[in-house]
């Protein structure tokens, strides 16, 4: 079959293209896919940098991928080359107790495409069938690469059990709050309130349908947050710091709920005097599963996310070094890379 091109981030100084073997014909109930556009997150620019504690360096980046499948395995009869797919890049093993009740997000043997296996910023990967969601006609490939992005917010705000009349805060206006946002007022919260200590972010916020922005440093936050949210139902802390965590737990009112969203880079401190006396629930918020996945594909054929708004930089995949940069910039939102096939 050849070699292929694919990304290898060995730390955010040294991310290669490299040539490896392309892969061969799917096996049973696989498909393999030509990677179209890949997104770049938060976890792919920790892990760059030593930072995330569970992806090791090196790894093959790519797990926010929207691509055209090339050909299936015996067995797969429900998706035909020439479908565009997005992928959730989840590998679970179907058989441990949370596999069994049908959150395998939380599987006992979870890996992830393009953290703990190699990903799609690639020219093609292949994957099991039941990963692959259909990128409905109509969608751009960039709104589709909005969708693994999406999915976790959606989760998060299901997990939470956000409804009509919720009273929400979101801690932090990057990629995944402000899709958090989005999907907390899909869900009908009432208020939804966004903090975040750049302006520019918070007025994409304030775009992008919150009802109150405040400045993460302010001195008096969270005074001016009761008075918008008359004590918030539920905290989405997008940042997963120490300061962080400590703001939600001050902010939920009693008997609501903080929901960690981000990802920490290690052991934090939380004021549980706080989390006990006021009887605060503290949720971990990991992934999606699909029918997060099919809600998120939804909302963005429905025109909740305006693409333009969040996709602010493309880079082609012999720049993904780059990419990596500029995804580290505070003013950009989400940096795809474009992988043009040379098949």
């Amino acid at each position: 079959m050849g070699t292929m091109r694919q990304v290898v981030v060995n730390s955010t100084e040294d991310i290669r293209l490299e040539e490896v073997p392309r892969p061969g014909p799917p096996g049973p109930g696989e498909a393999r896919v030509a990677s179209a556009l890949v997104g770049i997150c938060g976890s792919d620019t920790h892990a760059a940098a030593g930072h995330h504690p569970f992806i090791d360096r090196p790894y093959r980046p790519g797990h926010e991928v929207v691509g055209v499948v090339e050909e299936v395995g015996p067995g797969v009869s429900d998706l035909a080359p020439g479908e565009r797919v997005v992928l959730e890049p989840s590998l679970v093993c179907g058989q441990c107790r949370r596999c069994r009740e049908g959150r395998y997000n939380i599987c006992e043997n979870l890996a992830v495409v393009g953290c703990q296996t190699a990903g799609g910023m690639a020219d093609a990967f292949t994957v099991p069938r039941d990963r692959l969601h259909r990128v409905p006609a109509g969608m751009s490939d960039e709104l589709a690469a909005l969708v693994e992005p999406l999915a976790t917010p959606v989760h998060a705000v299901r997990l939470a059990g956000v409804g009509p009349g919720s009273r929400v805060a979101v801690l932090g206006a990057g990629p995944i709050g402000l899709l958090v946002l989005v999907a907390a007022r899909r869900a009908g919260a009432e208020v939804v309130l966004v903090t975040d200590v750049m302006a520019e972010k918070l007025e994409r916020a304030r775009r992008l349908g919150a009802d109150e922005v405040l400045l993460a440093n302010a001195p008096d936050l969270v005074e001016r947050a009761t008075v918008v949210l008359e004590g918030a139902d539920v905290v989405f802390d997008c940042v997963a710091r120490e300061s962080s965590i400590a703001q939600a737990v001050e902010l939920v009112e009693k008997g609501g709920t903080v929901v960690v969203v981000g990802v920490a880079a290690g052991p934090t401190v939380v004021p549980l005097h706080h989390v006990q006396d006021r009887e605060i629930r503290v949720l971990g918020s990991l992934m999606y599963v699909w029918e997060d996945v099919e809600q998120a594909i939804e909302l963005l054929a429905s025109g909740a996310v305006p693409a333009a708004e969040l996709v602010t930089a493309t880079f082609p995949v012999d720049r993904a070094g780059e990419a990596f940069a500029a995804a580290l910039d505070p003013q950009q939102v989400k940096v795809l890379v474009s992988v043009t096939t040379r098949w």
